[in-house]
């Protein structure tokens, strides 16, 4: 093909003179040298843009990894902090069931003390009661013996000697009864 298209040029020159003057054969070859130009620049503007990219894409993910570094770290820290704080917390609930227990049983004990000295002091009450009756029935079983003695006397010796009799009789009777 491309040797009868050389064949039919050597025997017409003037095909071959006319493809040269033809205007579309120098626009398509200027525009083939204007792209073979622009193709280097072109070429190395898009290869720098994609390498640009392909960088940003990099330092993106090299961020992104870092702040999956820094997340996880914090999130082990926190449940760290988490456990720490569980553990404490446990511990403090243990502590307060411990002094509550021993509250507890400090105020049974003191409960118990002061029921104890309630009683002790209702019991010494109830024997300062009966002593002070005691010595009321006493006092008046005194008076009585004194009242009678001296009435007995008074009937039964008469005058001054019996008077004084009496009168010294009464004041030694409280000194034998006590």
């Amino acid at each position: 093909m491309i040797s009868s298209a050389f064949a039919q040029a050597a025997s017409n020159p003037e095909l071959v003179a006319s493809v040269w003057n033809s205007p579309t054969l120098w626009v398509a070859i200027s525009f083939v040298i204007f792209l073979a130009l622009l193709a280097r620049p072109t070429w190395l503007f898009v290869t720098r843009s994609i390498d640009n990219r392909i960088q940003e894409i990099k330092n993106k993910i090299e961020e992104a990894a870092g702040l999956r570094e820094e997340a996880q770290d914090m999130l082990a820290a926190n449940k760290r902090k988490i456990f720490d704080a569980e553990k404490e917390a446990g511990e403090i609930i243990a502590q307060a069931r411990e002094e509550a227990q021993v509250l507890k049983a400090r105020l049974a004990k003191e409960l118990e003390e002061v029921l104890k000295r309630r009683q002790q002091i209702a019991t010494d009450r109830i024997s300062q009661a009966e002593a002070d009756a005691v010595e009321a029935v006493r006092l008046l079983t005194v008076d009585i013996a004194l009242n009678a003695t001296e009435q007995i006397l008074s009937e039964t010796i008469k005058g001054e000697k019996g008077g004084e009799l009496i009168n010294n009789s009464i004041k030694e009777l409280p000194k034998k009864l006590n």
